[in-house]
């Protein structure tokens, strides 16, 4: 048996805490600091989530994780200047994995912070000096160059996490945990997902693009790995919202929809407009994006007083309408389900996101009546077949 000790479990008074095998070797091994069972949790399934992307995209993947759910998740393709402005890589050399961690943290800022990160590919340089510049916990990678581990252990006073796995590990296929002083035991889930899930589409729209057909399948993967009940929006190859572990699917729906409709109005000139005073960091100018796109809170940072710790003259506001009518001509959005929807008032809060194209299991009985929802709004669905619950 091979055991790594912890510093504590969940919480620190949960003490011994390790992890181990009872058989074999583990597949990681810690190159620099000390993860906490968080970490591991955080890093087992990000790292499962990225290689499967990988398999399925044949592209980089990363994943940005935080409480073991992912905040982001994407694919290593090319970054426009407005994502460039938006994601704070400026003219930063980017490879095909460093943009995939630029889009995965970019997805959802706020929630990233402090992140697990996890890498399909070695490391290089460029992703190294990405999160040496961000607020995070570790990376899980299946290795990392020499510049890059030299560039990672300076962060956090040189406590920075760093974790190498064996990208050719596979698990026994039994599972099993203790709640309660209770083992429970259940198949791994191996279940693949790939294009074949997506030849059901049950609406009148039948047409699906080779971009939706690659955003869906992000979306399920990405789903796969997100505590449940869970919702995904994703568009251009990355996710751009995710609800997790809400007890109501419209909840889910609604989260990560308030979420991609942030994501997009990140993108509205007068937020990239935005005079940030010099010395700002970026968790700051973060928040402060989210407050300047808040209806309650947008008043409060641009008071006469406030804004002047932020900006180097006070910024026009973005009105209500403004925002609306900006997120009217969105389109093309993705969205996937983990379990299916049980009324069409979820397909009604996707639409409002810009969403043309659903994947979700079916297997509702007013499947029906969701159905038409789509067609109502011209919206192509497909029925995927397969729960994908993950708690």
């Amino acid at each position: 048996m091979t055991e790594l000790e912890l510093k504590y479990g969940c919480n620190p008074n949960q003490k011994p805490a390790r992890i181990f095998m009872q058989e074999g070797e583990l597949p990681v091994t810690v190159l620099n600091g000390k993860p906490g069972y968080i970490n591991f949790l955080d890093a087992f399934n990000s790292w499962q989530l990225v290689k499967e992307l990988k398999e399925a995209a044949g592209l980089p993947a990363a994943a940005s994780f935080k409480h073991v759910s992912p905040a982001g998740a994407a694919l290593g393709l090319p970054l426009d200047d407005a994502l460039k402005q938006m994601y704070f890589v400026g003219e930063i050399p980017l490879t095909p994995l460093a943009c995939a961690y630029a889009r995965a943290r970019g997805a959802d800022r706020m929630s990233s912070f402090g992140d697990w990160a996890a890498l399909s590919d070695v490391c290089d340089e460029p992703t190294a000096r990405l999160l040496q510049h961000e607020v995070s916990d570790g990376v899980i990678a299946p290795g990392y160059t020499d510049a890059a581990l030299a560039i990672l252990k300076t962060k956090k006073k040189g406590n920075y996490n760093i974790v190498r796995i064996d990208p050719s590990y596979v698990p026994a296929p039994i599972e099993r945990k203790d709640v309660f002083g209770v083992t429970f035991e259940q198949g791994r889930n191996d279940f693949k997902i790939d294009e074949s899930l997506l030849a059901n589409v049950v609406t009148e729209n039948k047409t699906l693009t080779g971009e939706q057909k690659r955003d869906l399948l992000l979306c399920l993967i990405t789903l796969k790995y997100t505590q449940s009940n869970s919702v995904c929006y994703a568009q251009g190859g990355q996710t751009i919202g995710v609800g997790a572990g809400q007890q109501s699917r419209i909840h889910c729906t609604r989260l990560a929809g308030n979420k991609a409709d942030l994501w997009q109005l990140r993108h509205h000139p007068k937020v990239l407009a935005l005079p940030f005073r010099a010395d700002l960091g970026r968790a700051d100018r973060d928040n402060t994006v989210d407050l300047y796109l808040s209806d309650e809170e947008s008043g409060d940072v641009l008071d006469e007083g406030k804004w002047q710790s932020r900006f180097t003259v006070r910024p026009e506001p973005l009105t209500r309408a403004e925002k609306r009518a900006y997120l009217d001509a969105v389109t093309g959005v993705c969205l996937g389900s983990d379990a299916f929807f049980p009324f069409g008032d979820n397909v009604e809060r996707a639409c409002r996101s810009g969403v043309t194209a659903i994947v979700q299991p079916g297997g509702s009985i007013r499947d029906d009546q969701v159905i038409e929802t789509c067609n109502a709004h011209g919206v192509a669905m497909a029925f995927c077949g397969m729960r994908l619950f993950h708690h």
